[in-house]
């Protein structure tokens, strides 16, 4: 019998340079959660808005960010420490969020992520937001800008309000030569769609009450006020516009080698992959969840449920993607003949997709080729 899985919760790392934007960014999240319970680790509470008052901390010390949110200040030392306090059970977190901000070097960040002993968090993501109106005076005070872009996963590109049309294209079109096939996508006052970071959480029904309109209802609201795109439901249709999710499912399983060719081929601006994949006789026991950000890479396997009709379902993110050619190249994955499972080259067709498959019975190998393949891309 497989033993449960211990749940795992994404930690998104937030970085960027003073007056990017991060802060603004990260309050645009928890007002904008949608029922998603999220921990944030910063280095003091000072501009973290709170039914919109400000709240002043010392390193060390955690508070209620209300509505099932919490928020620790901390230093690099303590990192590991408030992980463990935020991944608890009783936390009833989804996501957790770092402002990078004075705790480390953004790369530092992610190798202590992906080195982490605790078996409660997920790599999320290395988000890096840059002031369009400041870039080119930012990364002449800060040459490390242009190496903190090329380990990004995801860039913002904020305050393109700020700028013209013909500078907005110069900045992107610059960002993403240092990004490399990092997604970059624009912001005004760090306004993203949070579903590029996390996914929502589904609540049981009263979980979280009806009822009178919060201050997060509130500040949303005033938000919209004077904003043509808002429409009663925020800025849904505003912010998706910065980016394409592309749907894909196939009734035929994957051949895993062709699989792993288009994974790690994939385009550049492609941000998160999620879903299951069927490898058919790679593994007629199990199908495989799939989450991919930026250069990260993993695999779950799960028992097929009884009755469970056997596919592959995926979402793909990012910005300037092409629709069509994702679709063509996955469908070329798809395996014309199923092989035997008995035949010799099934099992090794299946070694690609199990280098990422995490497994403490392989004494952590799996864990590392992970780690190795974020430090190296």
């Amino acid at each position: 019998m497989t033993p449960p899985r211990i749940p795992q919760i994404p930690v998104v790392v937030l970085a960027g340079f003073l007056g990017s934007g991060k802060t603004t960014l990260l309050n645009h999240l928890l007002r904008n959660r949608a029922g998603t319970r999220i921990g944030v680790i910063v280095n003091d509470f000072g501009a973290i808005e709170i039914d919109a008052m400000t709240v002043s901390g010392q390193v060390g010390s955690t508070v209620s960010l209300g509505n099932g949110c919490l928020c620790c200040a901390v230093d690099a030392s303590e990192l590991d420490t408030f992980l463990e306090t935020l991944t608890r059970p009783s936390a009833r977190l989804d996501v957790i969020v770092i402002e990078a901000s004075g705790l480390a070097e953004p790369q530092e960040l992610v190798r202590m992520l992906l080195a982490s002993d605790n078996p409660h968090i997920l790599y999320g993501g290395l988000v890096e937001v840059v002031d369009a109106s400041e870039f080119d005076a930012t990364r002449q005070r800060h040459p490390e800008l242009d190496r903190h872009l090329a380990v990004a996963d995801l860039v913002v590109l904020n305050k393109t309000d700020r700028v013209g049309e013909a500078e907005r294209e110069r900045l992107r079109a610059t960002v993403a030569e240092l990004s490399g096939p990092a997604a970059v996508i624009p912001a005004e006052h760090g306004r993203i769609d949070p579903e590029l970071l996390f996914d929502p959480a589904l609540r049981p029904d009263g979980e979280e009450m009806a009822g009178q309109l919060s201050f997060e209802d509130l500040l949303r609201q005033e938000e919209c006020d004077g904003h043509e795109q808002c429409d009663g439901h925020g800025h849904a249709d505003h912010l998706h516009a910065a980016y394409e999710s592309v749907d894909f499912t196939a009734d035929v399983p994957m051949d895993p080698r062709r699989f792993m060719v288009f994974l790690d081929s994939r385009p550049e601006g492609l941000y998160r992959i999620k879903g299951f994949v069927d490898f058919g006789a790679g593994d007629r026991d199990n199908t495989y969840a799939l989450h991919a950000v930026g250069r990260f890479l993993r695999f779950v396997p799960r028992p097929w449920a009884r009755g469970e009709q056997r596919l592959t379902q995926l979402v793909m993110i990012g910005a300037g993607i092409d629709a069509a050619a994702l679709h063509e190249g996955l469908a070329a994955c798809r395996a014309e003949q199923e092989p035997q499972p008995d035949a010799p080259d099934t099992e090794r067709a299946m070694w690609g997709v199990l280098r990422y498959v995490p497994e403490p019975a392989r004494d952590g190998d799996a864990e590392v080729d992970e780690r190795e393949a974020v430090a190296e891309a």
